[in-house]
């Protein structure tokens, strides 16, 4: 049986590295794009092969910044695609995006190509934490290119980055308002983290607390005008990002590229896939269903209480601890509120019998 699959593909060049990023990305000043499609062409081709011609409900190429992209090679990626897979009529087909790297006259040349979303890296509305953060734009490159967008009538997301040092909960409200300002249907907003081998790593900085933190996550919520469907993402009700959310709740995908990974589901089997045979494993049923309820419980609409979730479950925490976690009228497990504030700390306890192997 043949199973749809969704592409994920990796565009791994950056103008400049920005001072909290651990993603596999390059500064490169002259990509090598004519090798970097035919090496897109070939894992496609080694897709196609070994699951014969799948249906495709989304495709999402993410970065690294891929704006940066010569629209011609965008145009190969997509045709070969559906040269090799069914394409959705209705596929939702998502480019990632930064402010200054697409003028409009490409941004029309993306959408005449089939780009039906853009998700643009604007991480804050303030000059002097862009320059903190290591950006390259400025708010005002950011907004020219939201409402560029927008006045197109595609799909539009922004991401955002909150608690950086000396970030305080009426930060990121001022914050909030200024994105709701925006007139945004989707936008993610990303708790700074300081990661191993970035530029940050190395500052010592002064972080806000927990508690900070927390606070500030909470006030998200109550400011933002569009609702959380994810612990970091937002949405006007049917303008989630569909790739991620498939992604989310356990569906196959493809990971083209270097660095891109992967889910693939052959035979009703599940395989841990990074690159073109790169890493091809097989998964057991317990760690594909640990996976769903990791990625699943994330999200507002949960995961589903198949059989294989309920093995691995313990049934007996979740029965207890009604305020943090629950079964809902459609069967599928939501973490409450206070579940989402402490989430590791829940899907740690819902896994024990896992965590204790």
């Amino acid at each position: 049986m043949t199973h749809p699959h969704n592409i994920y593909i990796h565009v791994p060049f950056c103008i400049s590295k920005c001072n909290y990023c651990a993603f596999f990305s390059r500064a490169v000043r002259a990509p090598d794009w004519d090798t970097y499609a035919r090496g897109v062409m070939d894992e496609l081709d080694y897709w196609a092969r070994t699951l014969g011609r799948v249906r495709v409900p989304t495709i999402f190429f993410g970065g690294g910044t891929p704006s940066l992209m010569p629209v011609t090679v965008f145009e190969q990626i997509i045709s070969k695609i559906n040269s090799v897979f069914d394409i959705d009529e209705k596929c939702e087909i998502t480019l990632e995006s930064n402010p200054g790297t697409i003028d409009n006259n490409k941004l029309d040349a993306f959408i005449n190509a089939g780009v039906n979303r853009l998700s643009v890296g604007v991480q804050s509305l303030d000059d002097n934490k862009l320059k903190f953060l290591g950006r390259r734009h400025s708010t005002h490159d950011a907004i020219n290119l939201l409402n560029a967008a927008n006045a197109r009538g595609i799909r539009v997301s922004a991401d955002f980055i909150y608690g950086l040092p000396g970030d305080s909960v009426d930060d990121v409200v001022r914050l909030c308002r200024n994105i709701n300002k925006l007139g945004l249907q989707h936008c993610s907003m990303y708790e700074l983290t300081i990661e191993a081998g970035t530029p940050f790593a190395t500052m010592n900085l002064n972080m806000p607390s927990n508690d900070e933190m927390a606070d500030m996550y909470d006030a998200i919520e109550n400011t933002l005008n569009i609702p959380r469907y994810e612990v970091s993402n937002y949405a006007a009700p049917g303008n989630e990002c569909r790739h991620n959310q498939n992604v989310w709740d356990g569906d196959a995908y493809i990971g083209i590229g270097c660095g891109a990974a992967g889910r693939i589901l052959m035979d009703n089997q599940w395989y841990e896939q990074r690159g073109a045979g790169e890493q091809f494993e097989k998964l057991s049923d317990t760690a594909r269903a640990a996976e769903r309820v990791i990625t699943g419980l994330r999200t507002m609409r949960g995961v589903a209480l198949d059989n294989t979730v309920r093995k691995i479950l313990n049934m007996s925490y979740l029965r207890k601890n009604p305020e943090l976690v629950q079964i809902n009228s459609a069967s599928r497990i939501v973490a409450t509120r206070d579940g989402m504030r402490i989430l590791d700390d829940v899907i740690f306890n819902l896994l024990g019998e896992i965590n204790a192997t």
